[in-house]
């Protein structure tokens, strides 16, 4: 009530309260009929309900009564969407359908889904605040959008400028977790502006999130090179000394900027030009190494759920830009669209390296106050022009036409130091920068351009059919490097660092298939035939030399240089319902899933570099269940069940490692290998088989024209396996649910929640870093890593702790 009082008397006295009259939201929650929710995904404005494919959407209304505030809380929503919860830090993997091959680990999101600002693809981890509606489309969405939508396509759609009234909005948020010693909180502010009344608008946002986290960083060194992170914990002195304590540290904060133009001097054409910004600063990672240490590491008993034992923080800055031009004209027989965009991201952050030196050569460890870190930097532009043709003739032939063309220019800067290691060997050794162990330059510039299109006939009032296609062509360069200079010696600037190209370039097409039948109208059928692809290319890491040196090196044999593309096929049959004058739809699909060349996340035989490699043949089949349905006047529900089996169905040899003839002997080879392939049957990791999720909504009106909501939801899932077939020391996470609950208040102009998610504070374990041979409780201890006395890295990302808050939101119109 204070911020809201506040906000009030802030304001301009031009911009006056809403007059008091029936409350309209009050009057939308009681008139017995699940809201209707228009969407554009298949390039045509339509209901979800009417649209022929696997398609779930959430309006502003909806975020707001359901408190959904990002894509994890939309995939309540949505059967077959997977979210991983990582923290902050590292973006929440994306799974559908379990088409994932990649393990548990950072930067795992196996790039299957694409998501969308509006009309261009853009990467990022979206507060939902100001926008129109989420449209997440499952199965292959290749011929329409293109590269990356092997099993999906998620649209965030912005609220457009209105052309016709001045509007003013403020929104806050204060929030505490029950593991966190700090507060949190979040206030957003909107100013829809006409310019010129009816022909040119103004819509601009603002807002702040804050996170104080939740996870503690008790065993960081002081000064690294300098305090020592291995010490007697039981020695007081010895620890004050060497090791200081970060409570809360993976803290989040996301600024969200936008300004919009629009400008429709007719109803022939319109304009709207768009600027987006985002930047996402992260204190830590949200891993805890409770029960996951070795035995005979001196912390194995003392680290908290809640606790991380790295040596080092794991901060991390993301910024994201994206300017976007999109282009309206009635042409009378088709409506044309350009829609332009140029997006900007940047990221730098800092790891904890120190075990994966030591496993590299465990002669670090001679050095008493040995620690690693890295100092990673990286940037990626993105051009997209999309020109499409959308026929309006009210014939029984309709038919899209487009052409599409993406350019993608990256470069990273990756090093890591050795703190206080050149000063411990002694010698006079030439560097770039002092105590730089390793250094990986890389640049990359992929191009697509492709034509696509649909036609489609209505044979009948009931009978429709579709079919599609896109022809593409692609290239891909990489440029890449690494010197390792505490070894190699002699290197004093960067252009010294010896660098490879890897080129490649393909085409090929996709298409699509589908037919609907409607029944009546509210009943229809649909069968579809889709297909994705996404891109190859290399994995910017420098060729290995002929004969490998005695130090470390970080290289790429043949097969680890590059990796190909990845199609898939799905076959789906679907039923879309709607009973009892809308008060309850139903929802069901079938699907199977082909997937050719799946790419996987793999690391180098040298040195362990994350890389992008090829698993063969997989596939995935189940069915997605949803349901809605207004039970009484004041009572509404939701139901959601998806059930897909995903596994490999061809050997994928070499999988997660080689075992050479020139380093084992042949019944090692038999004993090992055969553990570090992937084999037909073999389960997918990252996605649960089985996840279901229920909500119930009770109005009422109450102080005459108030409406009171309150929601309670549960989402759960089944267990989730970290590697595929659990090779190469992978493991299972137990399946868990979690229930949020809430209370909303809501005026003509205003509304306050009150809200708890994770009610019964549920802690369990998300996804993994790394893997048990980290602890040195690998399946074969032999060949565990290094030093698993000393090793920290192996850890399990964990679920948010319990979290209570209020928010609250005020209209103003003029």
């Amino acid at each position: 009530m204070i911020a809201l009082a506040v906000s009030t008397a802030v304001l301009p006295s031009t911009f006056a309260h809403a007059q008091t009259q029936p409350n309209t939201e009050l009057k939308a929650q009681l008139s017995k009929e699940i809201e209707t929710i228009q969407v554009t995904a298949t390039r045509r404005k339509g209901t979800v309900q009417e649209a022929p494919l696997n398609i779930t959407a959430v309006d502003n209304d909806v975020m707001k009564q359901q408190n959904i505030t990002d894509l994890e809380s939309v995939s309540r929503w949505v059967p077959g969407l997977t979210i991983t919860d990582q923290g902050g830090r590292e973006s929440s993997p994306i799974i559908v359908r379990g088409l994932n091959t990649n393990s548990s680990e950072r930067a795992s999101d196996s790039g299957t889904v694409a998501t969308y600002l509006g009309e261009i693809p853009l990467s990022v981890n979206l507060r939902l605040t100001d926008i129109e509606r989420v449209e997440v489309l499952i199965g292959p969405q290749g011929t329409l959008y293109g590269a990356g939508t092997l099993g999906g396509a998620i649209r965030y759609m912005l609220k457009a400028p209105e052309l016709d009234y001045t509007e003013v909005q403020v929104s806050g948020d204060v929030f505490a977790l029950s593991e966190s010693d700090g507060q949190g909180g979040e206030f957003g502010a909107v100013l829809n502006l006409p310019l010129i009344e009816d022909t040119l608008a103004l819509r601009t946002s603002f807002n702040h999130y804050t996170n104080p986290g939740y996870i503690d960083y008790n065993y960081v060194v002081k000064t690294p090179g300098v305090s020592k992170p291995d010490i007697d914990w039981n020695n007081s002195e010895e620890v004050a000394q060497n090791i200081t304590q970060h409570k809360d540290a993976n803290d989040e904060s996301i600024t969200t900027a936008r300004v919009s133009l629009r400008y429709q001097p007719s109803d022939v054409f319109e304009a709207t030009l768009n600027y987006f910004y985002q930047k996402q600063e992260n204190g830590a990672n949200s891993i805890s190494q409770y029960q996951s240490l070795a035995s005979s590491n001196p912390l194995a008993d003392k680290v908290g759920k809640y606790e991380s034992a790295y040596r080092v923080l794991e901060p991390n800055i993301q910024e994201d830009e994206l300017l976007s031009l999109e282009l309206k004209v009635d042409l009378d027989f088709a409506e044309l669209v350009s829609a332009t965009g140029l997006t900007d991201y940047e990221q730098v952050g800092q790891r904890d390296q120190t075990d994966l030196l030591y496993d590299i050569w465990p002669g670090y460890a001679d050095f008493p106050s040995f620690t690693a870190l890295t100092d990673d930097t990286s940037e990626v532009k993105n051009l997209t022009q999309e020109i499409r043709l959308v026929s309006k003739t009210d014939t029984a032939l309709n038919w899209i036409a487009g052409v599409y063309y993406n350019k993608t220019e990256g470069s990273s800067d990756d090093r890591e130091y050795t703190p206080g290691l050149s000063d411990f060997w002694g010698g006079d050794i030439t560097n770039i920068e002092k105590d730089l162990e390793y250094l990986a330059l890389g640049e990359y510039d992929n191009k697509e351009q492709a034509i696509f299109g649909e036609i489609g006939y209505a044979f009948s009032d009931k009978l429709n059919a579709t079919v599609g296609a896109r022809f593409y062509e692609y290239e891909v360069k990489s440029l890449s490097g690494a010197v390792t200079p505490l070894y190699t010696g002699d290197i004093s600037s960067i252009s010294q660092v010896p660098m490879e190209l890897v080129e490649a370039s393909d085409n090929g097409s996709l298409f699509k298939f589908n037919v609907d039948y409607k029944w009546d109208n509210n009943i229809m059928t649909y069968f579809t035939i889709s297909e994705g692809f996404r891109l190859g290319g290399g994995n910017g890491v420098m060729s290995c030399p002929e004969v490998l040196p005695d130090q470390q090196i970080i290289c790429a044999l043949p097969h680890e240089v590059d990796y190909k593309p990845d199609t898939t096929t799905n076959y789906e049959l679907g039923l879309k319902s709607t009973w009892f004058k809308n008060k309850l739809h139903l929802n069901i699909a079938a699907f199977n899933v082909l997937w050719n060349d799946a790419q996987i996340q793999a690391t180098t035989v040298n040195g362990e570099a994350i890389i992008s490699s090829n698993a063969g043949e997989a596939q995935s089949k189940g069915i997605e269940f949803a349901t809605r349905a207004i039970l009484t006047d004041n009572l509404s529900t939701y139901l959601t069940y998806s059930y897909a089996d995903a596994k490999l169905t061809q050997d994928a040899p070499a999988l997660f490692a080689v075992f050479s003839e020139d380093d084992y002997s042949s019944e090692e080879i038999a004993k090992y290998q055969l553990y570090y392939d992937g084999e037909k049957g073999d389960r997918l990791p990252g996605a649960p088989k089985h996840q279901l999720s229920f909500g119930i909504t009770y109005n009422t009106d109450v102080l005459e024209d108030k409406l009171l909501t309150i929601n309670y939801g549960l989402t759960a899932q089944s267990d989730v396996i970290t590697k595929v077939g659990l090779k190469a020391d992978g493991e299972t996470l137990a399946g868990y649910a979690m229930s949020n609950l809430s209370f909303r208040l809501a005026g003509e102009a205003w509304s306050t929640t009150l809200y708890v998610n994770n009610l019964f504070d549920k802690y369990a374990q998300t996804s993994v870093r790394r893997d048990k041979s980290w602890a040195g409780e690998g399946k074969h201890p032999e060949l565990s890593k290094a030093l698993p006395e000393l090793q920290r890295v192996y850890g399990h990302y964990v679920t948010t702790p319990r979290t209570i808050g209020v928010k609250f939101d005020y209209q103003f119109e003029l």
